[in-house]
């Protein structure tokens, strides 16, 4: 849970009162004998013994969680819920058609996306916010992935760019154009692309949404790769080219121990590769 800096917001959130929500804290810190927060006029943070204790709280309402998905497993899977840590072009495109054909036959399963990107979305994984999530197997080669698809990058440009009208454009060519670099944690395809082929782009503008490079593509400032995916569906006013050589961008999966996945989500995952080949 990110930090609301307030125990009224921290308690709306949990359902809570505020009075009892304080009443809790004093008591773990009557138990611990430890100051866990302090307030200020600036709101209320961890004190550096709460910081130290912070990951084990994590840890405990991970397991905790876990625990309760164990229980349902044991019921069977009439309920669950599938925490997935998701890149905006799966979101889009994979992920509303599998769910829904998913619900049909398991119509009480929740889903949480937490959206990401390839360093955001493994620590998800890691620390059990996530069950699982995708991810490029070149950004994590010291984690185990399950390769899922492949796909292109394309070119992406203003309508009005000398070189809208090529049947394809050079990465030299892109190169030399103000560039908007998709941010995506700790690898970014297109800057492998450029350094493989010993080119150094202009990068202008560094954004974390892929939607928002092509509306400013639309305006003008510059020039961009992005998975064809993303691509999909979009009604900005640009130009979309193939790219020489190809960018290619691998999609993998990462996942808890097997052993501690909740049973929804093993079901998911199934369905998700049973269905691989209907993903665009």
């Amino acid at each position: 849970m990110p930090n609301i800096g307030s125990f009224t917001k921290a308690a709306d959130a949990l359902g809570y009162t505020q009075p009892a929500m304080s009443q809790m804290i004093t008591s773990l810190e009557r138990e611990l004998s430890i100051k866990l927060l302090y307030r200020s006029r600036y709101g209320v943070h961890l004190t550096i013994e709460g910081e130290r204790l912070f990951p084990s709280v994590q840890k405990m309402i991970s397991q905790y969680l876990a625990m309760q998905e164990i229980a349902k497993e044991i019921r069977g899977l009439d309920t669950g819920v599938i925490r997935i840590g998701t890149i905006s072009s799966i979101s889009c495109h994979w992920l509303p058609n599998l769910i829904k054909e998913f619900q049909e036959q398991y119509p009480n399963v929740e889903f949480v996306l937490h959206q990401g990107d390839y360093t955001s979305i493994p620590e998800w994984v890691r620390i059990g916010e996530a069950d699982f999530g995708f991810v490029n197997p070149n950004a994590v080669p010291n984690i185990k992935t399950k390769f899922v698809k492949e796909g292109e990058h394309r070119a992406v440009l203003p309508l009005n760019h000398p070189l809208a009208h090529n049947s394809y454009v050079t990465l030299e060519e892109l190169s030399k154009e103000p560039f908007l670099l998709l941010e995506e944690g700790s690898l970014s395809e297109p800057l492998a692309a450029f350094q493989a082929n010993g080119l150094e782009p202009h990068i202008r503008l560094r954004v974390h949404d892929d939607y928002s490079i092509l509306s400013m593509i639309e305006a003008g400032l510059g020039v961009s790769i992005l998975p064809e995916l993303v691509l999909r569906k979009t009604n900005y006013q640009v130009a979309i080219l193939p790219i020489k050589p190809m960018v290619i961008r691998k999609i993998g999966l990462i996942a808890k121990e097997k052993n501690a996945l909740p049973l929804a989500s093993k079901y998911f995952i199934d369905f998700l590769f049973e269905h691989i080949n209907d993903l665009p």
